[in-house]
C-alpha cells in the first residue's frame, strides 16, 4: 500500500492493479491536494475499504484476488455506503449497467480525461455530504482553477509550468499566510528536509513575473526572514 499524507479532509482509496496507472492517480491527485491510498489487487482494496474512513473509493473492474464488482458487492452487503467510482476498460452500455447494478455510484470508462474524473469524485463527496471542497481560489484578481488549471489575471490567462501551478496553487490555498520555506518544500516538492539548493528562489522569482509583472498591485510578497505570502496589498 501506498499512503500519502496532506492537510486536506479529502480522502481517497484507489484499487488498481496496474501500476503505471495506479501511479499516474497517485501522482495526480496528490498535486490536487487529496489523501490517496493505494491497493494493488481485490482482497487488498476490501480490507482497505473496511478499515478506512474514505471519502470516495476509485475501483477497477477487473483486478487479480478479487474483481471489482464483487469487491463492491461484498461492501454493500455489510452496510459500507462509500460512494464508488468504477474505472474499467470496458465501457459498453451493458457493462455500464452491471457496474451501476453492482452497488457503483458512478461509471467511467477507459482512457479517461483526469479533468472529468476529478469532477466526478468530488460530485460523489457531495453526494456523501462531506464539506465540498474548494475549485476555484481568488486573491484579488488573480483567479486559480484546479479543475481546469487555468489561471487568470484580471482578463489575462496565464500560462504556468506544472510545479509553477503547484506552487501557486498551495500559496493561495494559504493566502494572508506567511508560507515558510519547510512547508513548501514539504507539500510541493516532497522533501523533509532542505536540499540546500535555491530551487525555491529560482521558482518563486518565476513564478512572480508571470502572476505580477506588468500588473499594477504584486500580489506575491517575500516576508524576510520567515517566508512568502500571497495576499491583495500588503501592510
Amino acid at each position: 500500500m501506498t499512503a500519502i499524507a496532506t492537510d486536506t479532509q479529502m480522502r481517497l482509496l484507489i484499487i488498481e492493479d496496474d501500476r503505471e496507472s495506479a501511479d499516474y492517480l497517485v501522482k495526480a491527485f496528490r498535486e490536487v491536494g487529496y489523501v490517496a491510498d493505494l491497493a494493488g489487487d481485490g482482497e487488498e482494496g476490501l480490507a482497505l475499504a473496511e478499515g478506512g474512513d474514505y471519502d470516495v473509493l476509485v475501483v477497477d473492474r477487473m483486478l487479480p484476488k478479487r474483481d471489482g464488482l464483487s469487491l463492491i458487492g461484498a461492501l454493500r452487503e455489510k452496510g459500507n455506503r462509500t460512494p464508488v467510482l468504477i474505472l474499467s476498460a470496458l465501457g459498453q452500455v451493458d457493462d455500464r449497467i452491471k457496474g451501476l447494478r453492482a452497488g457503483g455510484d458512478d461509471y467511467l470508462p477507459k482512457p479517461y480525461s483526469f479533468a472529468e474524473l476529478l469532477a466526478r469524485i468530488e460530485v460523489l463527496s457531495r453526494r456523501r455530504g462531506g464539506p465540498a471542497e474548494d475549485t476555484t481560489y481568488r486573491v484579488g484578481d488573480l483567479e486559480l482553477d484546479r479543475l481546469s488549471h487555468r489561471v487568470m489575471r484580471g482578463k489575462e490567462e496565464l500560462t504556468l509550468q506544472p510545479r509553477e501551478f503547484r506552487l501557486l496553487e498551495y500559496l493561495m490555498k494559504h493566502a494572508g499566510q506567511v508560507v515558510t520555506r519547510t512547508m513548501l518544500l514539504e507539500n510541493v516538492w516532497d522533501y523533509h528536509f532542505d536540499p540546500q539548493t535555491n530551487v525555491i528562489d529560482v521558482h518563486i522569482s518565476r513564478l512572480r513575473s508571470k502572476i505580477d509583472k506588468g500588473f499594477e498591485r504584486p500580489l506575491l510578497h517575500t516576508i524576510r526572514g520567515a517566508g512568502y505570502m500571497i495576499r491583495d496589498g500588503l501592510r
